[in-house]
Parts: structure tokens; sequence; C-alpha cells
């Protein structure tokens, strides 16, 4: 097309109103492969919207070694796959309705393992209940049931804070937990508040 060609070369040399004629003849073949490839109008448009941009910006690279269509086509197919795999990538799915595949269809529930509030509220009662306990025993027994069990540092911390032997730390955590475990059985009622 002797016509087409001229407007290529207008466009290449900046007119915009080439640029616009040139497109308006490929227009309904882009958005048409668009179309196929998206599925849908919104993607498709998208899409056509995204080639007339790297068209624009592309047009030079064009050297008339097969015919404008040729190249167009191939631009506008790339830069829709190109595309579709970025929509398919970022997709999302309602979590209310099942997927439909091949094979039937797949409920898309999630199960929750967080605790139940029912669960939560006990949770926080037992906290309360073992923190009540641990305020009642002696200031040596507090400070390293803190330190090894709320805290988490290891025996040899411990004995290196408390200025200590390792085993002297080990029997100390011993004698505590013992007496944490005593504080709890005859306070039950520390439970029984904490629970009703």
């Amino acid at each position: 097309m002797a016509d087409e060609k001229l407007l290529i070369e207008k466009a290449l040399s900046g007119d915009p109103i080439a640029f616009e004629d040139l497109i308006a003849i490929h227009q309904k073949n882009i958005f048409s492969i668009a179309y196929r490839i998206a599925g849908n109008q919104n993607d498709a448009e998208d899409m056509a919207q995204e080639v007339l941009i790297k068209i624009f910006k592309n047009l030079n690279q064009f050297k008339g070694n097969s015919k404008f269509s040729t190249w167009l086509y191939r631009v506008t197919t790339n830069t829709c796959l190109d595309m579709k795999k970025k929509i398919m990538k970022h997709s999302s799915y309602s979590l209310d309705q099942n997927l439909e595949t091949d094979e039937g269809s797949i409920s898309t529930e999630i199960q929750d393992n967080s605790p139940t509030p029912e669960q939560y509220a006990e949770q926080n009662a037992v906290q309360r209940a073992v923190n009540q306990a641990i305020s009642n025993l002696n200031d040596q027994h507090k400070k390293v049931i803190i330190l090894r069990d709320v805290q988490g540092f290891s025996y040899e911390e411990i004995a290196d804070m408390l200025g200590c032997s390792v085993g002297t730390v080990k029997s100390r955590i011993n004698r505590a937990r013992a007496q944490l475990k005593k504080i709890l059985f005859q306070n039950k009622e520390l439970f029984d508040e904490f629970f009703v």
C-alpha cells in the first residue's frame, strides 16, 4: 500500500496525524487480537492501549523488511501475551465462590485455625493465672522463672546475670517450677476466677 508507506514515513518524521491515520487502518485488528488473547473486553482494551503505546514508541524499529501489518501484529501479539501473563499472575479469586476446573468444582474455603474468641479468652485467663502465681513466688524463684521460662535465656546466660553457677541456676529453676506448680494447685480458685 503506497498510502500506508507514506503514512509510515510521515509518522516516523513525527507527524501525529499520520500516526493516528496509520493506527486507524489497523485498530480493529489490534483490538480483535487483544480480545482473543484477553477473553474479555476490559482487559482487551487495556492491552490494545498498551500496544498503541508500544507501536508509538518503537515505530522507528520498523525497517520495512516485511509488511507493516506483519510487524504490527507481532508487536500486538507479544504485548498482549505478556500482559496476559501478568494478569494471570496477579489474578484474584473470590473466596466465596468455588473454582471450576475440568475435573469439577473446588471449594476455595480457607480453614481458619486461629483461636476462637472463647479459646483466646481462655488462653488469656490461663496466662493471667500463671502470672499471678509467679508473682507469689519468692524473689529468687521469681527471677529464674522469668529469665528462663518467660524471657527464654539459657542456663549459662542466667548464671552470668545472677553471678552463680549453671548448676545453681538449674537447681533454682527446678525448685521454682515445683513451687509454682504447688501454688497453682493450692490456689485452684485462681483458675476458677478467670474461667467464670
